[in-house]
């Protein structure tokens, strides 16, 4: 991979009008060996990015101690050993670029899909993988990349994952890592923070898949509005080559419009059969859901193993960019019928079928509401029992909108913690249950995530679905700003099954 010098970021920054000052003492001919701005990762060679609100000089100093020959900066900092400095007009607009530049472009070898929405961006990552998986080990590639919410795979790391769509630095070290392991196929979640904030600029998609809108992430620190939110959302398109849009969507007209700036667009649908995929007779075959998908080259059954009938949605989706990437049919049905998401619809059950347990990411009113609706109609004659919480500091919306939804469809509703950061659990729970009683919905609050999924499946009678939802297969609850091991919610669910079968027996 070839390297640059301090004088060539420098330059690169001037030419793209976000330079204001710098200083080189003498080291324009420096090379810069690495890109980050995690003062841990520093390393001889590195050129440092200061980044973000609460970034503090001591941040600087200690990169400089580990090896930072120069900072990238909005302000100068007075430091005890004194280096190069680029100060910038905006932080968020530089990162792309140095990013970009530092790994040398990785994006422009791969195929990647971008996945945008409100929900379903995991699911539908996770299907798109699985088509191109199995197109690629028939044709002598190797298993694709994935960035996504769950978990992330670049050929070299393969780990749980803290961000929807990483920072910029991060997310194109990824992609170069994926390159040099000889990856030709990408797919990641591209959320409105991303686009908003520019770290997916400096580069293409091949495809952006829009799937949904509706109000989410509106609180003080992310989205101030819901116009500012779906404003967001439809900038993917202006980084996408080719569009796929849900004809289904709320503001449909909208996104289509926004979608003109690419080169062409592809509409999926199950209630208009003029969309360019069309999914129809949509019906449950034991644990399946099979369905058929009409489009101009084909007309074929496809069947999904993984629960949930509005996983059909995310399945057309993915068809449509599996269309536009020439992927051939056997591999999309090959690939959608063995497709998982590791905490996306997680089945399990008690040896009598007396109790279901969906363990589901579904964290904001969309999801909720397609959960609720897709078990009910899966599930009609079983009571429906509700685990969840909220994020502290964040997507307040959501504390009225899942309150609402929950005390509208289930039977019994426990609150508890998810991710409460800097507030109390207690207080976010209470602020919930103003909403669930609203619905006339019983609700009992139980702080300890473990302890109320455990009382939920103990207390429950005759013929139950637990719908256990907000932190899926997480092995850690965010307090404060640290993230606190636990155990997951798949995990507790199956040692309750487990003792539920002991005792009936």
């Amino acid at each position: 991979m070839k390297k640059y010098t301090l004088a060539e970021y420098s330059n690169l920054l001037g030419k793209a009008y976000l330079l204001k000052e710098c200083r080189m003492t003498g080291a324009e001919a420096d090379t810069v060996e690495y890109l980050t701005f995690d003062s841990k990762k520093v390393k001889e060679g590195t050129l440092f990015i200061c980044k973000g609100a609460a970034f503090k000089a001591e941040y600087l100093e200690e990169a400089i101690r580990r090896g930072a020959i120069a900072y990238v900066s909005e302000k100068k900092y007075e430091t005890e050993t004194e280096i190069p400095y680029l100060l910038v007009e905006d932080i968020r607009s530089a990162m792309p670029a140095l990013a970009e530049m530092f790994n040398n472009a990785p994006w422009k070898k791969l195929t990647i899909v971008g996945i945008g929405g409100t929900k379903g961006k995991s699911t539908s990552a996770y299907y798109m993988k699985a088509i191109v998986d199995d197109y690629m080990e028939a044709t002598g590639g190797k298993e694709s990349a994935i960035l996504s919410s769950i978990d992330i795979y670049d050929g070299v790391i393969r780990e749980e994952s803290s961000l929807t769509t990483p920072e910029a630095v991060e997310l194109q070290e990824h992609l170069r890592h994926a390159v040099d392991s000889g990856i030709t196929f990408a797919q990641m979640e591209v959320s409105s923070q991303a686009l908003k904030y520019g770290r997916v600029n400096n580069m293409k998609l091949d495809v952006g898949i829009f799937l949904n809108i509706s109000e989410d992430h509106i609180s003080p620190i992310e989205h101030p509005d819901f116009e500012d939110y779906f404003a967001s959302k439809l900038l993917m398109f202006k980084r996408a080559r080719y569009a796929v849009v849900n004809k289904d969507a709320d503001f449909a007209e909208r996104i289509i419009e926004a979608a003109k700036v690419c080169e062409r667009t592809i509409t999926f649908s199950t209630q208009d059969s003029q969309a360019d995929v069309y999914g129809y007779e949509i019906e449950k075959d034991g644990h399946e859901t099979v369905f058929r998908v009409k489009t101009a080259e084909f007309d074929e059954e496809f069947r999904l193993t993984m629960p949930g009938l509005f996983n059909v949605e995310n399945a057309l989706a993915v068809i449509g960019a599996a269309m536009l990437l020439h992927i051939p049919v056997p591999y999309m049905k090959s690939g959608l019928y063995r497709a998982r998401s590791k905490g996306r619809m997680e089945l399990y059950s008690s040896e009598d079928k007396q109790r279901i347990a969906i363990v589901d990411f579904a964290h904001n009113k969309l999801s909720y509401e397609k959960l609720f609706s897709s078990t009910k109609d899966e599930y009609p004659d079983y009571k429906i029992v509700a685990v969840f919480g909220s994020p502290g500091n964040k997507a307040l919306t959501r504390r009225r909108d899942m309150g609402q939804v929950a005390g509208e469809n289930a039977d019994m509703i426990y609150l508890t913690a998810d991710d409460p950061a800097k507030e109390e659990v207690l207080d976010i729970c209470k602020q919930i249950a103003v909403y669930v009683e609203e619905k006339n919905c019983p609700y009992k609050i139980v702080e300890n995530r473990q302890e109320a999924i455990k009382m939920a499946m103990d207390e429950a009678e005759g013929k139950t679905v637990f719908l256990i939802m907000g932190k899926g297969d997480e092995t850690w609850l965010k307090y404060g700003t640290e993230k606190v091991p636990c155990k997951s919610d798949a995990e507790q669910v199956k040692e309750c099954l487990e003792e539920y079968d002991r005792l009936h027996a």
